[in-house]
């Protein structure tokens, strides 16, 4: 009997280390795989205006000087896509003018911000809207490692964050540049860079 019982508990032993080793490699594979998340089909998405979706090559486009320090802080010969807010939302979300922002005695703290919104709003691979697929939700870390969840909608337009595109595609060298209507940013950031008025409401 006391011998039976060891044998069970010899094979229970050896039937739980094999479920465990199975679990682990599944999740190590998966991991490595990076298999997309659940698609986004049967979810509704917000409503945007329909207009004409514009993928616009760089000469064409005016970034706002915001935008340009964002864009020539990265390596001109490497693949990266960043997501550029407009010169609207960086006056709106962020309060920066460029005629008050750019001072000499302020241009340093721009200079930080610009290097944080870039941590949060660029990946180091190529992402054109082609490659988003309607209905489909991507997910990839920034530079920082902040997540970025990117879907397309019905107009075609990129939407990063819940934050919509205004213009896609554009091309410096390897870099793609989508205009965004807002600023990607976390959570801690976005309260370090309220102004102090919106903070008491």
């Amino acid at each position: 009997m006391e011998m039976s019982k060891r044998l069970f508990l010899k094979h229970s032993i050896a039937i739980v280390t094999i479920m465990v080793s199975v679990c682990t490699l599944f999740i190590v594979i998966v991991t490595v795989l990076k298999l997309p998340e659940a698609s986004t089909k049967n979810s509704k998405m917000g409503f945007y205006p329909i207009t004409r979706s514009r993928k616009v090559p760089l000469q064409d486009v005016k970034l706002c000087k915001f935008g340009e320090m964002i864009v020539d802080l990265l390596p001109q010969d490497l693949a990266f896509t960043v997501f550029v807010p407009s010169e609207e939302a960086f006056n709106r979300d962020l309060r920066l003018r460029v005629s008050d922002s750019l001072k000499p005695d302020k241009y340093n703290d721009t200079y930080a911000i610009m290097t944080r919104i870039l941590g949060f709003s660029a990946i180091p691979r190529t992402l054109s809207s082609v490659n988003v697929h309607s209905g489909e939700l991507v997910s990839y870390d920034s530079i920082s490692g902040f997540p970025l969840y990117i879907s397309k909608d019905i107009d075609g337009m990129l939407v990063v964050n819940r934050i919509r595109s205004q213009i896609v595609d554009v091309r410096k060298n390897e870099i793609v540049i989508h205009v965004m209507d807002g600023v990607i940013m976390d959570a801690d950031f976005e309260q370090s860079v309220l102004p102090e008025d919106s903070e008491e409401d």
